[in-house]
């Protein structure tokens, strides 16, 4: 997910203090302030912080260097050549913010060489903040989602599954990406839903079995290894996807049921509970109960490209079944 920083270089406390209050309030990723103040700044609240002073210039190919070796690289282009930047995405290790003035420049960092820069840092008041947000968080990502249909449904007998609450309410169609394989995952429906002997749970995904892939940005995670706190993406059936946080995993022991699908002549599974209240999503947005799932069904998945090292895209020969 894309991030928003907030450029606060004033040298006045009060003005900084202000756009600071304003930038946490939003919901912005991080802020960069004069060094003097980052103690200050830290008492407003919970919010990443790089000094003024770390700032780097992109003008030679030595500063483009320098840029690929910082964990958090702040980067200002003073003449906006498109080149350096694709550079720094292609190749950097670390994580690249880059100032911009305007929706056009963010909308040139955000999506150079297609993966784009890791986010943006902006300055202005309360409106343009909010505005800035909005272009970066608010619908501007997406995923292309495909067809599947569905060849196997297979009970398991027991095993573990983990639910995922969130902080967030969720709607009918929303949900996340699950699978066994990093490459073919199911968009697995939120809790959105009252049935006849469950009221709903808006905020839940009852995700899968502990083995599961969840895919969250351009990594994937473990199921069980998710726990309060961590990022997370929710994803509706046209593709938006919107950034959200785990508020409590729970893992128990259920019965399990293993669901194949095919899409475009690829083959992916996932594994989850053998529950009426478990749904997968269909191409038109509607939840569809795993109890009445059947052959044939269409479903929508993501397929991706690569198998998966710690969670991070590999070129090594890997095969998954």
């Amino acid at each position: 997910m894309k991030e928003i920083w907030l450029l606060a270089d004033g040298d006045n406390w009060d003005e900084v203090k202000a756009s600071l209050r304003d930038a946490i309030e939003l919901g912005f990723d991080g802020a960069i302030v004069r060094n003097e103040f980052i103690e200050k700044a830290k008492k407003l609240g919970k919010i990443s912080l790089v000094p003024l002073e770390e700032i780097l210039e992109i003008k030679s190919a030595k500063d483009q260097e320098k840029a690929l070796g910082k964990q958090i690289a702040v980067l200002k282009f003073s003449d906006w050549k498109v080149i350096p930047l694709e550079n720094i995405v292609a190749m950097k290790r670390g994580k690249a913010i880059v100032i911009v003035e305007s929706e056009e420049d963010a909308n040139l960092a955000l999506t150079t060489l297609e993966k784009g820069a890791d986010g943006i840092a902006v300055k202005g008041g309360r409106d343009a903040l909010k505005k800035f947000y909005e272009l970066v968080k608010s619908g501007k990502e997406r995923l292309k989602l495909t067809k599947a249909k569905i060849k196997e449904i297979k009970p398991l007998g027991l095993g573990e599954r983990v639910c995922i609450d969130t902080v967030s309410i969720m709607s009918v169609g929303e949900g996340m990406l699950v699978g066994n394989k990093a490459g073919f995952m199911f968009l697995i429906a939120s809790e959105s839903e009252e049935s006849e002997y469950v009221a709903s749970r808006p905020f839940r995904v009852n995700a899968g079995s502990v083995n599961a892939y969840l895919k969250v940005g351009d990594r994937t995670r473990y199921l069980a290894e998710l726990k309060a706190g961590e990022e997370i993406e929710i994803v509706r059936f046209d593709g938006n996807v919107r950034k959200s946080y785990v508020g409590r995993v729970k893992i128990e022991r259920r019965p399990l049921l293993l669901i194949v699908a095919e899409a475009d002549g690829i083959d992916g599974s996932v594994i989850v509970q053998n529950a009426e209240t478990i749904k997968l999503i269909n191409p038109e947005g509607k939840h569809v109960s795993v109890s009445e799932l059947k052959a044939g069904d269409d479903v929508l998945v993501w397929v991706g490209e690569k198998a998966r090292h710690f969670g991070v895209k590999v070129d090594e020969f890997v095969v998954e079944k």
